[in-house]
């Protein structure tokens, strides 16, 4: 497992999580996984349905929304990326490849809430360079 990128107290991101890392996250104190890989991302990877049963064995909460990068997120991913945030219990560890994508999919949950600003700047704080989505947010908070 890649290194943990707090973004907010309650959403961590990272990259690729194993099986045998999910009861280390646990132990952590994480309440919820969201799985942002598509299955068969890359070779070795850990099938979603072998990590939402290792969270389910530990007693965390799992979704998968799998997108393929930030631009192919759909408006109704990121409406479920926001909504797992605000149903699912906390704290929320998101992973991706490498925590960008699950970076991005707050970031634009977020649009509309916070200036573009302020999300690439929270984004920043926490280890993820989201700038390239600047214009992107600046267009979903004015519309």
């Amino acid at each position: 497992m890649e290194a943990l990128k707090q973004i907010t107290p309650g959403l961590t991101v990272t990259g690729g999580v194993s099986v045998a890392d999910v009861a280390k996250l646990a132990a952590m104190g994480f309440k919820t996984l969201i799985n942002n890989r598509p299955d068969g991302e890359e070779w070795g990877q850990a099938k979603s349905a072998a990590i939402a049963a290792a969270a389910e064995a530990q007693g965390m909460a799992y979704r998968h929304l799998p997108i393929a990068s930030p631009m192919a997120a759909s408006p109704a991913v990121v409406a479920s990326f926001a909504e797992a945030l605000a149903e699912l219990p906390g704290p929320v560890l998101a992973f991706c490849r490498s925590g960008n994508r699950s970076a991005s999919l707050w970031a634009l949950a977020q649009a509309g809430n916070m200036s573009a600003d302020d999300i690439v700047a929270t984004a920043r704080a926490g280890g993820c360079d989201l700038s390239g989505l600047r214009p992107l947010l600046g267009a979903a908070s004015r519309g």
